[in-house]
Formats: structure tokens, sequence, C-alpha cells
């Protein structure tokens, strides 16, 4: 399902950049941003931040993201991977 073909230029971003961003939206230390966070996982993660998410993921990483994107953006790894689909390459 995420395993699509890109046209994007990569560009490469901190991995520490995007725990930032998640920890100041969901209000939880970006120590605790890891492989197991998911909408599960991190309480604030509603539906209503999850839009927050999505518009702070495309204003942050300057990317438009489809609708199926925006359903699959559930999990720390899963962005990752979305945002990887967009050109976006991450470091240490």
């Amino acid at each position: 399902m995420l395993q699509r073909s890109n046209n994007y230029k990569t560009m490469k971003v901190s991995e520490s950049k995007l725990k930032k961003m998640l920890s100041n939206l969901f209000k939880v230390a970006p120590e605790d941003i890891n492989d197991d966070t998911s909408m599960d996982t991190i309480e604030k993660w509603d539906s209503l931040n999850h839009l927050n998410l999505i518009l702070a993921l495309e204003s942050e990483f300057n990317v438009i993201l489809t609708e199926e994107n925006t359903v699959e953006v559930i999990s720390y790894p899963l962005i990752k991977i979305v945002l990887q689909e967009h050109g976006l390459q991450f470091t240490a």
C-alpha cells in the first residue's frame, strides 16, 4: 500500500525536527517519540489533532499530502515513510 514511486526531489531533514514537531503538537517529550508511537499510544492524538498533524506536516516539510496519505499517517514510522515518498530523507 505504501510502496509508491515518486518524482520528488530528495531533501535531507533531521529526524529530530520531526520529533520536535510531533512533541509540540501532542504535548509529549521528544524522547518519547519512537517507532512505537501511534494514535494508540498518544492520548492527545485524536481526530482533531490528526487534522492538525496533517497541516503541520504540510507546513513544516513543504509537502502536499494526498487524501490517501492523510489516512496512512497513523504512526511515527508511517509518517516517516509518507514523508520519504515526498522526497524527504531523514538524518540522525
